[in-house]
């Protein structure tokens, strides 16, 4: 969530942290969350090399339990790789605490130590096959929108000299804005795909370098959708919702933009310009996964996120009409069953002489 969890990094934490990456006699520290406060777990010294000790992580984590681990590269050693594990298993709102507190742990103890970050889900995505596969991931070229394969047949048009100049660019490049995508928020689309029950991924931009940023993912129902998402800052959510209004029942994936009116004009700007581009990339992204899933039609946009529920989803997504939503502002039918006729309003009166 967007809003602070109020959970910082312990005294303790900030000493040990300090030690560790003085020492370089510490291969893994784990760190949990106790007493609303990030605290130290254990540490664990090397016994190899990265590769080797990954092997062995998942014995000092818990089947059921979410943990960070702060682990020391080999080369160079002075850099760590910040490891969020929160098992499926665990509960909801562990999964929600530490989802929002990752951010927390790396800028308190100082961003420029971790390059690199891994999320997992369960043990086996930490040993050291999986770890090679994660670099391989961030090696491969990512796919590219429709936008970003647009600008790159202006690039090699410009290099082949077959270019038209700034007719050519106005052109073929559209005028939207292209959000960067971090690992983490489309590892959370792709997931959007599994399961058959309700399940909420909350995304937001970092304004400074346009990136879009994971604040949180869990399961969640419709009921508690409005409850979910920010009051007073603007968000994306991509909300999996098992609805039975249709026949037969389907998993929508829903895309909705909340714009509290109280956001500032520069983010509201922001946030409605990179709509269109960003449910084009989850498209991409969740059709390039494999996932039967298919991102809704339509989009729900709202400034109130209180007023988000089954009958407003309904109605937004076109699956009911107004006067089945609870919507007072439907037309009411007459006794034949039709709607009555438009009544054109009244016109200006003359203007005298």
């Amino acid at each position: 969530m967007s809003a602070p969890t109020g959970i910082a990094v312990s005294q303790e934490l900030s000493s040990t942290f300090a030690d560790a990456v003085e020492s370089k006699d510490v291969r893994f520290l784990k760190v949990s969350i106790r007493n609303e406060s990030l605290v130290p777990d254990g540490t664990t010294p090397p016994s190899g090399t990265l590769e080797a000790d990954l092997d062995n992580l998942g014995s000092i984590l818990d089947d059921n339990a979410p943990a960070y681990v702060l682990v020391r590269l080999d080369d160079p050693p002075s850099e760590w790789l910040a490891v969020y594990y929160v098992p499926d298993t665990a509960q909801v709102r562990d999964k929600m605490l530490y989802a929002a507190t990752r951010n927390t742990l790396t800028k308190s103890l100082g961003s420029a130590h971790f390059t690199d970050q891994i999320f997992a889900t369960t043990k086996d995505d930490l040993t050291a096959n999986a770890y090679a596969k994660h670099k391989q991931h961030l090696a491969a070229p990512k796919p590219m929108s429709a936008r970003e394969k647009e600008m790159e047949a202006v690039k090699a048009a410009e290099r082949s000299g077959n270019y038209e100049g700034s007719r050519a660019r106005a052109t073929h490049v559209p005028q939207t804005v292209g959000l960067k995508w971090s690992e983490e928020v489309e590892n959370a689309v792709k997931n959007l795909g599994s399961g058959d029950g309700g399940y909420l991924v909350l995304v937001t931009i970092d304004t400074a370098t346009e990136t879009l940023q994971l604040s949180s993912e869990a399961e969640c129902n419709v009921d508690d959708l409005g409850s979910a998402l920010p009051v007073s800052d603007p968000a994306y959510a991509f909300f999996a919702w098992p609805q039975e209004i249709t026949s037969p029942p389907r998993r929508d994936i829903v895309f909705i933009y909340s714009c509290p009116s109280s956001s500032p004009i520069k983010h509201r700007m922001l946030y409605s310009s990179g709509c269109a581009v960003l449910v084009n990339q989850a498209k991409e992204i969740l059709a390039a996964s494999g996932s039967e899933s298919k991102v809704a039609s339509r989009r729900v946009e709202t400034s109130d996120p209180s007023e988000l529920d089954g009958s407003f989803l309904a109605l937004s997504l076109g699956l009911t009409d107004g006067a089945e939503a609870g919507n007072p502002r439907a037309a009411a039918p007459t006794a034949a069953g039709e709607k009555a006729a438009f009544a054109r309003p009244k016109g200006p009166g003359r203007r005298r002489p």
